[in-house]
Parts: C-alpha cells; structure tokens; sequence
C-alpha cells in the first residue's frame, strides 16, 4: 500500500497509466488477432539496467520503477508493446527466438513499433558500481556481478573489439 505522499501518489499513477497501457496493447492484439489472450500479472519490481521483463511460462511482466519515473513517455510508447509482445509471441507461437521473426511482426503490425531489441534509456541513476579492466583497446568497465565473478574465478571475459581477456586495472600508487 503506498503512502499519501506526493511522490508516491506520481508513482501511483504512473503505474496504472501502465496498466492502461497493457488493457489497450492486449485489446488491440486480441482485435488483431481475433482471440482472447490471458492478461498478465504485473510487478513493478525491476532492478538494474533493464526497463522490463516478460517471463513467459509466468504470463508476468515485470518493469522498472525508477527508469519508469524517468521515462514515463518511453515506457508507455515502447516498452509496454515490446514486452506484451513476447507474452503475445509465446501464446501464438510458443518457444520461438526472443526477438525473432514472429516477435518482430507483432510488433510492427499489431502496435506498429519498430521492433528495436534494447531501450536507449539513460540508465545513469540505477547503474551499480562498475570495475575498471583493460585489454588491448583500452579500459573496459565491468559490472558488479561479473567483477566478483572474476575474482571468484568462475568466468573470464573478452573484449568485444580485440578479443583479448579483460584484466583488472592494477592499482597505481
């Protein structure tokens, strides 16, 4: 239950402008499509860099709350249609690439969105600590995660560029 602070009652109604926008994304593909389709349960309970999650087996959408609170305008014209969209794809289609073909269509024809993979949202204020490595290219910054990865010895990573294994960045004196 939220609180009767301003900022709450903002984040309020965003989340059900979000909603809104999932009622209207699955009437327009049942419209489309001439079926009914399952409405999702929605959690706004999304850490880190992503903007939103589809877990299919789960008919759940998940987003984030803070990027939300940044980008309201992205969340609604671009984000809500991308993930209704696997929910949708799944239902069709079943196990199918993520961003594949039949992904790609629904998002063109039934809400005619381009069918971009990844948001360009400024992810500034929800981005964690980051590590500094280096490899032939120069300095490469790694997450959290995959830096105790590292020092756990689970996992090595490459450059994208050259190739080479990315190495801690020794501390200078």
């Amino acid at each position: 239950m939220l609180d009767n602070h301003p900022k709450n009652h903002a984040a309020s109604a965003l989340q059900q402008a979000i909603l809104d926008k999932i009622e209207v994304d699955y009437q327009q593909a049942e419209h489309y499509f001439n079926k009914t389709f399952p409405r999702p349960l929605v959690q706004f309970s999304l850490r880190g860099k992503s903007a939103g999650t589809a877990h299919l087996q789960l008919n759940k959408l998940r987003f984030n709350p803070v990027l939300l609170q940044e980008n309201a305008q992205s969340f609604i014209d671009d984000v809500v249609p991308h993930e209704v969209s696997h929910l949708i794809c799944f239902q069709l289609y079943g196990r199918v690439r993520p961003h594949g073909k039949q992904w790609q269509s629904i998002m063109l024809h039934v809400f005619g969105r381009s069918p971009k993979t990844t948001h360009q949202l400024n992810t500034q204020s929800v981005q964690g600590k980051q590590f500094d490595y280096y490899c032939g290219c120069g300095n490469v910054k790694l997450s959290v995660r995959r830096h105790n990865n590292v020092q756990r010895g689970k996992t090595q990573y490459r450059c994208k560029i050259c190739q080479h294994t990315l190495q801690v960045r020794p501390l200078t004196n």
